[in-house]
C-alpha cells in the first residue's frame, strides 16, 4: 500500500550498481530500455548533488584469479562478462563519478560483499539507501536483500533500474516489493522529491508477500507500485 514517507537530511545516501558500458554495447548483456534508465539516474544523481546526498558508484569486475568453478566463460578462457580486462566494465560516462564520489568495484552480484560498506554506511550516520542500477533481478536484487539484512531501509526506484527485458525486471522488482521490509519502491520523479525532504506517498509491504503476481497481472501490479 502507499504510505507518505519522508526522510530526515543527512540519513539517506544514493547507491548506482552496474551502469556498465557492457549492457549498452555488449549484444549479449544488453538492458531494455537503458538509454531511460541513465537518464533517470542523471536526474537521481543531480538530485543527490543538490541535496548534498553522497553517492556510491559500484562496478563489478570479475578477476577469474580468485577460484569460480562454475563461472561462464568465453572460448578464450576470460570471464563470459565483465571481464577485468574489458573495457566495457567502465561506468557509463553520462552517469559516472563526479569530484570525490566513491568509485567502488565488486566482485560478486551484491555491493554487500566481503567489504566494510555496510560499516562504513552506519558510521556516517546512513538509514536511508536510494538504490538503483541493473540488472534487477540478478545484482539490484542481491544487493537491496543483504541492505535489508543489515538494517537499511531501501528506497528502490523501479524506473531507474532495468533488465535483459520488461518481464525480467517487472517480476524482479516486484519480488523485491514483497519482501522491501522498512523500506519502499517509488519512482525516479518521488526519489527526487524525497532526497530533497519533501513527504511522499511511496508504497510499502503491508504483511508478508502480498503481491501475489502472475503472467496476467504482473504489468499491471508493477505500474500501480
Amino acid at each position: 500500500m502507499k504510505t507518505p514517507v519522508s526522510i530526515r537530511r543527512g540519513t539517506v545516501a544514493a547507491v548506482f550498481i552496474d551502469l556498465q558500458e557492457e549492457h549498452r554495447k555488449d549484444t549479449r548483456y544488453l538492458v531494455e530500455g537503458f538509454a531511460d534508465i541513465l537518464a533517470n539516474v542523471q536526474r537521481l544523481q543531480d538530485a543527490a548533488r543538490r541535496n548534498f546526498v553522497p553517492l556510491y558508484h559500484w562496478a563489478y569486475i570479475v578477476d577469474l584469479a580468485e577460484a569460480r568453478p562454475f563461472h561462464p566463460v568465453d572460448a578464450s578462457g576470460k570471464s563470459a562478462f565483465s571481464d577485468k580486462d574489458d573495457p566495457l566494465t567502465a561506468i557509463c560516462h553520462e552517469v559516472a563519478p563526479q569530484g570525490d564520489e566513491a568509485m567502488l568495484v565488486k566482485h560478486e552480484a551484491s555491493a554487500f560483499g566481503k567489504n566494510d560498506f555496510a560499516d562504513k554506511l552506519k558510521a556516517s550516520g546512513i538509514e536511508w539507501l536510494v538504490i538503483a542500477g541493473v540488472w534487477t533481478e540478478a545484482c539490484i536484487d542481491a544487493t537491496v536483500k543483504d541492505a535489508v539484512a543489515r538494517g537499511f531501509r531501501v528506497l528502490l526506484v523501479k524506473d531507474a533500474c532495468g533488465s535483459a527485458s520488461a518481464a525480467m525486471h517487472q517480476t524482479g522488482i516486484l519480488n523485491l516489493a514483497n519482501r522491501l521490509y522498512g523500506g519502499a519502491v517509488t519512482n525516479t520523479l518521488d526519489a527526487c522529491r524525497l532526497m530533497a525532504g519533501d513527504t511522499v506517498s511511496v508504497w510499502q509491504v503491508e504483511g508478508s508477500v502480498p503481491l501475489r503476481f502472475t503472467f496476467e497481472n504482473a504489468a499491471r501490479l508493477y505500474a500501480e507500485l
